[in-house]
């Protein structure tokens, strides 16, 4: 009996995912996704993105079912039971029997033959759940519920978490868990409406007209809509490129830089282009140089770039490794540095991270990030501005790194709240007493970023 396409698919991927290879977002808008029916490739997608999301809570119940620990199973039999315990206990429309028969299939067809009847063993104790876990508010869950959360996450990060006063005002278990319930909810998708000429109404409407609802983004409110409802990518307005997907709180990031018209900008991580497409259609003429360090995602961007950016900007894609000096003769008036970082705030997004991210991670991740903000000063021209970023809520990658690189570098300061808040009004509320640009996936419906503008000190 032949295993259905959407679960070897999911499986396939999962396998490739536990062996360090690839991110489950790049497998999942590959080939091996896009040669699947429709239905199929959505199926596949939620299998991938729901066991990645709750693997630590399947893994529980599959040991409680088992009876022993998981240290022993082979890692295919495991992920057979994973995509079975995920599919009866969060998904609805999918019945239990035809998830056991697929499952023991699937071992099979893993060459798994003699785990066959563990599979159907173990997967015929589950049940699905009565009620949702998600979609809720968070009061409201049980204590029961609010343990299911906990261990879809790694004790060292809800540790982590339950001390940190950027989680938290009051540190604590329920601020962490606030925050980790956000991150297993599928993120809501995002789009930016790409050239300036177009009207964000008129493109609410086209959309809708071809079976999409869209509202304006709270924040984002020049080019931003989130999607209600409607298939997107059948739109000829997303086909034609007129507007691309991306998260409000990257957008707004992307509107720190407030590039002015004729200005050299440099985006030193710009890879895939998202952030700098968005900069290039603000700046409207001048000169923009977007940086990679990774010939592959370079490659990427040169192939995506370009039908983002008016004519009237120059635009240069350089290899660049900013850990290092940077090769620049002339200064930039404005630079925008999305450091790479250990990705906490895009958790829901990129749910593998949080079993790939280790502890000391972040403290190899912040001393790049030091050495990054150190070069890309030194390229800032007298009257420029700055912007550091990264898609983190952890203080060591944030806060930390400014501090550490300002007290150094006294000629650089920080823009405070109050002058924020006279630039971006409509952002007022996501600025913190010390001037920072702060996003939280239980708080604002997006991403978590942490973001800060640096400007030179006047007479210095």
């Amino acid at each position: 009996m032949p295993v259905a396409p959407a679960r070897k698919c999911a499986y396939d991927i999962l396998r490739r995912l536990e062996s360090g290879r690839g991110f489950a977002m790049d497998w999942l808008q590959g080939p091996m996704v896009s040669a699947l029916k429709e239905a199929d490739r959505r199926l596949a997608t939620e299998l991938v993105m729901g066991v990645l999301r709750w693997r630590g809570e399947l893994d529980f119940q599959i040991g409680r079912f088992c009876g022993r620990s998981l240290e022993g199973f082979d890692p295919e039999v495991l992920t057979v039971l994973r995509l079975g315990a995920y599919q009866i206990q969060f998904l609805e429309r999918v019945p239990k029997r035809a998830v056991v028969d697929d499952a023991v299939e699937l071992a099979k067809a893993a060459r798994k033959r003699s785990a066959a009847g563990l599979v159907n063993a173990v997967l015929r104790k589950f049940e699905p759940r009565q009620e949702r876990v998600l979609g809720r508010d968070f009061e409201r869950l049980s204590a029961d519920e609010r343990e299911s959360v906990r261990r879809a996450f790694p004790v060292w990060l809800l540790k982590r978490w339950e001390g940190s006063t950027a989680i938290a005002r009051e540190p604590s278990l329920v601020g962490a868990l606030r925050v980790a319930y956000a991150s297993l909810a599928t993120p809501r998708t995002t789009l930016r409406v790409v050239h300036a000429d177009d009207d964000l109404q008129e493109v609410s409407q086209e959309l809708e007209t071809e079976g999409v609802a869209t509202s304006p983004c709270p924040y984002a409110r020049a080019r931003g809509l989130r999607v209600e409802s409607g298939q997107l990518l059948n739109t000829r307005t997303y086909r034609e490129g007129r507007v691309v997907i991306q998260d409000e709180a990257s957008q707004l990031v992307a509107e720190l830089v407030a590039p002015e018209r004729g200005q050299r900008v440099l985006d030193l991580c710009a890879a895939p282009g998202m952030k700098a497409g968005q900069i290039a259609q603000s700046l409207a003429a001048g000169t923009l140089v977007a940086c990679d360090r990774s010939a592959a995602r370079l490659r990427t961007m040169e192939r995506l770039l370009p039908r983002w950016v008016p004519a009237a900007v120059r635009l240069s894609v350089v290899q660049v490794d900013a850990t290092s000096a940077l090769p620049f003769e002339a200064k930039f008036d404005r630079i925008l540095l999305d450091a790479p970082c250990s990705g906490t705030g895009t958790l829901a997004r990129n749910p593998e991270i949080k079993w790939r991210l280790r502890p000391e991670d972040i403290t190899r991740l912040a001393k790049m990030q030091v050495l990054m903000l150190r070069n890309a000063l030194q390229a800032l021209a007298g009257d420029g501005r700055l912007v550091y970023a990264t898609c983190s809520l952890e203080p060591e990658e944030n806060e930390m790194v400014v501090e550490k690189v300002l007290s150094e570098e006294p000629a650089f300061r920080v823009l405070t709240a109050h002058e924020l808040a006279l630039e971006f009004p409509l952002l007022t509320p996501l600025f913190d007493a010390r001037g920072y640009f702060r996003t939280r996936p239980d708080q604002h419906a997006m991403d978590g970023f942490t973001a800060v503008v640096i400007v030179r000190r006047a007479n210095i």
